[in-house]
Order: structure tokens, then C-alpha cells, then sequence
């Protein structure tokens, strides 16, 4: 008979606040190369920010849906959007659209769950959590957001050039840059398009 083992879930350890990308149930999840940090290896500047391609990516794609859904009706919210689900619950997003009715702007972490949430790439240190792979991570975190409410998570990837498209009651998939992505209503989202019209290469 075969066993398979999980991987042991590991004790929640203290982290230094401005460390910490986001906490999902209970656990801190600190930025990647945060250890550089605590080592003196590197400065927290050095570990905070997006790689240039990501930076890019994140706002071309702000800009084009800013032009593409229907502002009356939605709000976008971007530069690492907080969501806070709950005690010890606060996710961050690359880019999040809210339904403007549903959401009041203060201080505070958003606690209304946007209608569709997009990521690129990871940005926590995995190392020490009881997910074996980043793959892991985006289900899992995608699956936390569908059960606070949104009802869209788009993934993206710049080093495979995937896509996963996650909602709540259709099959979960993965698609190339090169296909068309339903974003929200008539709004379609084509990364290798998008990025062509930038003049970047996929």
C-alpha cells in the first residue's frame, strides 16, 4: 500500500512586522529573501520591491483596465491592494476590482471582497511553510479568496507565461499568454497582446 506523506505543517514562527507580505490563517508569510534581511545581507528595500518585468506587466495591465471596464460600476485598487478576511486574515493583491456601491475608502484594509482579483508571480518566502511548491500557494491562496467572496482570481506567471484562471463554480484552468481571459463582463484581457502593443517580447 502506497503512503504518502504531507509535508508537516510548521510552527508559526515571529517575524518582524515590515517583513511580512501577508498572514493567511494565522501564519505570517514573510517576503521573499527576507533571511537576506535578518543576515544583513541585504536592505528590506532591496527585498520589497516588484522585478522590473513584474512592475511593467502590473501596469500595463492597470492601465488597460482602467480603460476597458466600467467605471460608474467598479473601482480598481492596485500597489499590493489589502484584504482583510479576518483575525489574522489579511491577504495582499497585485490588483483588485471592487463594485463601487459595496465598498467605503478610509484607513483600513479593504474587508469587502473585490469581484475579481489578479496576481503575478509570488512574493513570499516559502521555505518555511507547509506548502511544497508555489503552486501550492496560488491554489490554496486563490481558494482563501473565493471563499471570502471574490468571484475571479487570474494568476499570472512571467517565468512559465501562464495564466491560471480560478473561479468559484467553473473548472479551474491554465492557459497561455496568448488566449483571450475573461476578466469581467465584456472586459477580455490578452497578455501577449498587450504586451506586443508595449513593444515587449513574450
Amino acid at each position: 500500500m502506497l503512503v504518502i506523506e504531507k509535508k508537516r505543517k510548521p510552527k508559526i514562527q515571529k517575524i518582524l512586522p515590515h517583513l511580512v507580505y501577508e498572514e493567511m490563517n494565522g501564519r505570517p508569510l514573510p517576503y521573499k529573501g527576507y533571511k537576506s534581511v535578518l543576515s544583513g545581507k541585504k536592505k528590506i528595500e532591496e527585498i520589497m520591491g516588484c522585478s522590473s518585468l513584474q512592475s511593467v506587466l502590473v501596469s500595463i495591465l492597470h492601465g488597460y483596465l482602467f480603460g476597458h471596464i466600467n467605471r460608474k460600476k467598479y473601482l480598481l485598487a492596485s500597489n499590493e491592494a489589502s484584504l482583510h478576511l479576518g483575525l489574522n486574515d489579511n491577504l495582499a493583491s497585485d490588483i483588485a476590482i471592487f463594485e463601487k456601491d459595496k465598498i467605503v475608502l478610509d484607513e483600513k484594509y479593504f474587508t469587502i471582497p473585490p469581484k475579481v482579483v489578479i496576481e503575478v508571480d509570488i512574493k513570499i518566502d516559502l521555505s518555511e511553510t507547509e506548502w511544497n511548491n508555489e503552486i501550492e500557494y496560488v491554489l490554496d491562496k486563490s481558494q482563501k479568496l473565493l471563499d471570502f467572496g471574490v468571484e475571479r482570481v487570474i494568476w499570472i506567471t512571467t517565468k512559465a507565461k501562464k495564466v491560471f484562471v480560478i473561479t468559484p463554480s467553473d473548472r479551474w484552468y491554465v492557459v497561455n499568454y496568448q488566449e483571450d481571459i475573461q476578466v469581467l463582463d465584456d472586459c477580455v484581457l490578452n497578455i501577449a497582446r498587450l504586451l506586443e502593443e508595449e513593444g515587449i517580447g513574450v
